[in-house]
C-alpha cells in the first residue's frame, strides 16, 4: 500500500507577500522518485523551502514526514529536518575541516552525543556513497563529484525518508552528473527514500526518467511532459 511522506492539499506559497504559486496539490509516496521541473524564478525552490521549513505555510493544509507543515513552530522545523536530507547545488561543506568532522558537526547539531555510534555512522554513509577512504580529506582536496557525494553522505547521516535535492548536479560536467544520479536512484531504491530533486537539466531527466511535476505560470501541474525550453 501507498505510504504518503508529502501532502499538499489547496496551498497557496508565498515569498513575503507575492503568491509563488497557487492551489497546490501534491502526493508524494514512499521511496518514489520525483523530478521538480520548470523555468527559472517559477517556483521550484519555493517549493522545496516550504517542504523544509524555511518558508512558512500559511494557507493550505501540508504535512512532510508526519509533521504538519501549517503554522508550524519554529522549534519544531529541527525535528522535521532530522526526517529530511537536503542536497544543494552549492556543496556547502564546512571548509576548515574535513570530510569526517563536517559530518560529525551535523550529528550533533541533531541530537547525537555517542562518538562510537557517531563514527560508525559517518563509515557507514561514506561507505554508502563510496567515498569510504575519504573521511580525513579536506575538502578542496575533493573533485566536485566527491564533494556532492560527501553531501548526500551528509543528508543520509539521520536515515531520512525523504531526500530534497536543488539542482544536484547543476555544477557537475555529464559523466559526474550521471555517477550523482545513479547513486540517487539507488539509495531511493534500496533504502525505499523519497526523492524529489528541483532540475532544470533536461538531458538528466531524459537519461534518468521518472515522474515529474512541473512549476509554470504560479501552479504546480503533476505528471508533466518534457519540453526542451
Amino acid at each position: 500500500m501507498s505510504e504518503p511522506i508529502i501532502e499538499l492539499r489547496n496551498v497557496n506559497i508565498y515569498q513575503g507577500s507575492n503568491l509563488i504559486l497557487q492551489d497546490v496539490n501534491l502526493t508524494v509516496n514512499k521511496g518514489e522518485f520525483v523530478y521538480l521541473v520548470g523555468k527559472t524564478g517559477t517556483g521550484k525552490s519555493s517549493l522545496l523551502k516550504t517542504l523544509y521549513g524555511e518558508l512558512e505555510l500559511t494557507e493550505g493544509e501540508g504535512t512532510v514526514a508526519g509533521f504538519s507543515l501549517r503554522g508550524l513552530d519554529w522549534k519544531k522545523v529541527p525535528y522535521l529536518r532530522r526526517n529530511l536530507g537536503v542536497v544543494f547545488q552549492e556543496f556547502q561543506l564546512l571548509t576548515d575541516r574535513n570530510v569526517n568532522e563536517n559530518l560529525k558537526f551535523v550529528l550533533k547539531a541533531t541530537g547525537w552525543t555517542d562518538d562510537k555510534l557517531m563514527n560508525e555512522k559517518i563509515m557507514d554513509v561514506l561507505d554508502k556513497v563510496g567515498l569510504k577512504s575519504k573521511g580525513f580529506k579536506m575538502p578542496f582536496e575533493l573533485s566536485g563529484g566527491e564533494q556532492q557525494r560527501i553531501d548526500i553522505a551528509r543528508a543520509l547521516l539521520n536515515s531520512p525518508k525523504l531526500i530534497l535535492a536543488d539542482e544536484p548536479t547543476g555544477n557537475l560536467d555529464p559523466e559526474t552528473s550521471d555517477e550523482i544520479m545513479s547513486l540517487l536512484f539507488q539509495i531511493s531504491r534500496d533504502y525505499n527514500t523519497a526523492v524529489v530533486m528541483a532540475s532544470h537539466d533536461y538531458i538528466v531527466v531524459q537519461k534518468f526518467p521518472a515522474r515529474m511535476i512541473r512549476t509554470e505560470r504560479g501552479r504546480v501541474n503533476d505528471n508533466a511532459t518534457i519540453s526542451i525550453e
